[in-house]
């Protein structure tokens, strides 16, 4: 998220919402699915008439609040969030007429040949305008509006919805079943006062807030396409439970990049920025109930609740996720239900046998407990003072069966999802909804225990964390590494560096910018590093710090030195893509990088690690966490 956004969508909410007009009571408006395209094709033209009007928004379902919006509709038709989808064949000509029954004028993007944000058409109130445009490039695109003449990112929160998705087929593709688009989109403004920072926030796909989000049925062994457009000003990491994907294409708006065989790779988190657009396939090879949602916790927490007069219990969620209160997630989530196709395979080995206890201690962060994961066995196990921070790695080998006891010593219940692990769906560790039929996952009452099975099938990176009030036991320390070797292969730590990216304590607000203090495997301050020259290392980075992107860099001088990527969330890249560069990133919550390093000569070298750089702080907030300098000593 570049600083201009990350400061207009502070700004957006910032004195612009103290003065109402009296309205009339507006229409309601539906969730769009995005699955029936809008207009009328005919002999290679689309004809298409589309139409801004303010309605009644209810993104937590139909007994929900309601939002006084504006939105898009065709022409004699309902109100939708997001507003029609508009998919043609590429080359079609496409003829709309756009009429503004709005109350102020109207700046209409996406309907040009250059499309995005890149192209606009101002529509007077009560007025309307014809355009024209022929899509030339097959891919993933959109429209929006806005009221007024500010930059996009300035948009009234009225706005907001005024978005829809645009999809451009390639010549004579077949009807993809399975193809399917999923819009996010926001509404929130800003409470100073509020403990965080805001005052009523809700995030959406296709119109609608987790747990009223569509339920999407697959079967086991289909092949999945899916398209997913950000319509908001910030940064989401999406993260698929259970299942690797392919990644296939991203774009702006303007332009979508399809990626040539040699440029896919897979991932199970992948970055879609602010009005960004991406594109990916994968196959939902194990039956069962999982999710698909941003990684950042607070966009699935309580703080992506809308209606916060009903305190942590919203009563018309118990009909659709029955998980344990006061476990609630809101926001960015979608949840998918595989259906078995054959029967399932099981495992007659003995499976190894692990204890992880969930520790808690008050006041840790100010007046917040901090958390902690500890081994079963361990020294840590003896003091009960201990509070490991990331808590301990996991080394696990391929293909033999695990049996990992979690023992909840906490005062909230608990629940871990074994994060990129393909597993089968009661182990995945959302409580209420993984599993399937009567076999769901229950959360761990504190003092209670609970035993999940899984064999690990690939070799790579991976980790371990809390998937009960998320917001609060991350940023508190309840995650840890997991590395799978191959069987009867050892970790190797002088030569295996695992650098794990957190927060100190739960951040203050990362619906609208970060504020957390970053740490490297649980310390904001680490010390000093000790390499060898000539000895090779593998990097293992893994980031769950929750108060925004995290960059890092490995330099010599001023210069970042060159390492060589080797894996993206534990999946080996193509031979194409593990590529020697500079040793520096920035990734999100969610992912995991592998890298190979070998320093050529003795000498000092600097580990940076913090926020991307920005520009001053908007007025009344926080400054962002310093970048933190780790000396490293080749000897």
């Amino acid at each position: 998220m570049t600083p201009s956004i990350k400061s207009a969508a502070v700004y957006l909410c910032l004195g612009l919402f103290a003065s109402r007009a009296a309205r009339t009571a507006p229409e309601s408006i539906a969730p769009n699915d995005n699955r029936i395209a809008a207009g009328t094709l005919s002999k290679g033209v689309l004809t298409l008439k589309l139409e801004a009007r303010r309605g009644a928004w209810r993104p937590e379902g139909d007994q929900g609040r309601s939002i006084d919006v504006a939105a898009w509709a065709e022409e004699g038709k309902a109100l939708t969030a997001p507003g029609p989808l508009i998919r043609v064949p590429v080359g079609t000509e496409i003829r709309a007429t756009l009429r503004n029954s709005l109350d102020k004028p109207l700046v209409v993007f996406g309907f040009g040949k250059r499309r995005g944000m890149a192209d606009s058409v101002t529509i007077p109130a009560h007025d309307s305008r014809d355009v024209r445009f022929t899509p030339t490039t097959p891919g993933t695109y959109y429209y929006a509006g806005r009221r007024g003449t500010q930059p996009f990112g300035f948009r009234f929160e009225q706005d907001m919805q005024l978005v829809g998705a645009i999809v451009v087929d390639p010549p004579g593709a077949p009807s993809k079943a399975r193809d399917r688009v999923l819009l996010m989109s926001w509404w929130y403004t800003v409470d100073s006062l509020s403990p965080s920072g805001l005052g009523r926030a809700t995030m959406a796909i296709n119109g609608l807030s987790w747990p009223h989000t569509e339920r999407i049925d697959l079967t086991q062994g289909d092949s999945v396409h899916w398209r997913v457009i950000n319509m908001t000003e910030i940064d989401h990491p999406m993260h698929l439970h259970g299942f690797y994907f392919r990644m296939e294409s991203k774009g702006d708006g303007i332009h979508d990049s399809l990626y040539t065989a040699d440029q896919q790779r897979l991932a199970v988190t992948e970055v879609v920025d602010g009005f960004q657009t991406m594109s990916f396939s994968w196959v939902p090879s194990r039956p069962g109930n999982w999710i698909y949602h941003c990684h950042y916790a607070e966009h699935l927490s309580h703080n992506a609740e809308l209606d916060t007069e009903k305190g942590t219990l919203d009563e018309s969620m118990l009909q659709h996720h029955m998980s344990d209160r006061p476990h609630q997630m809101f926001g960015l989530v979608m949840g998918l239900r595989v259906a078995p196709k054959g029967p399932a395979a099981h495992s007659s080995e003995q499976p190894r046998a692990i204890r992880l206890l969930v520790r808690e201690k008050a006041n840790v962060y100010g007046k917040k407990p901090g958390y902690a994961f500890v081994l079963g066995g361990s020294a840590a196990e003896k003091d009960a003072n201990a509070m490991p921070l990331p808590g301990p790695m996991l080394v696990l080998e391929r293909n033999k069966p695990v049996a990992i006891t979690v023992v909840n010593r906490s005062k909230d219940r608990a629940s871990v999802h074994w994060h990129g692990v393909e597993l089968e769906s009661y182990p995945d560790g959302v409580p209420g909804w993984s599993g399937s039929g009567s076999e769901i996952l229950p959360s761990i009452a504190p003092g209670d225990s609970l035993t999940v099975r899984f064999t690990p099938p690939r070799v790579g990176t991976f980790m371990y964390h809390s998937h009960f009030n998320e917001s609060e036991q991350i940023a508190g320390g309840l995650y840890g590494p997991i590395i799978v070797v191959e069987p009867g292969q050892k970790f190797d730590p002088d030569h295996d560096r695992v650098l794990f990216f957190g927060t100190a304590g739960s951040t203050r607000n990362v619906i609208v910018g970060p504020f957390a203090n970053h740490t490297l495997n649980g310390e904001q301050q680490p010390g000093p590093m000790e390499l060898k020259a000539g000895a090779a290392y593998r990097f293992r980075l893994i980031n769950l710090a929750d108060g925004g992107p995290v960059t890092f860099s490995l330099s010599a001088g001023k210069q970042p030195v060159t390492w060589r990527a080797v894996a993206k969330d534990g999946a080996a890249l193509p031979a194409v893509q593990a590529t020697m560069r500079p040793a520096k990133l920035t990734f999100d919550p969610g992912e995991i990088y592998d890298f190979e390093f070998s320093p050529a000569k003795a000498g000092d070298l600097s580990l940076a690690f913090g926020p991307p750089p920005s520009g001053p702080p908007p007025p009344n907030t926080p400054p962002p966490p310093p970048t933190r300098t780790v000396a490293v000593h080749v000897r």
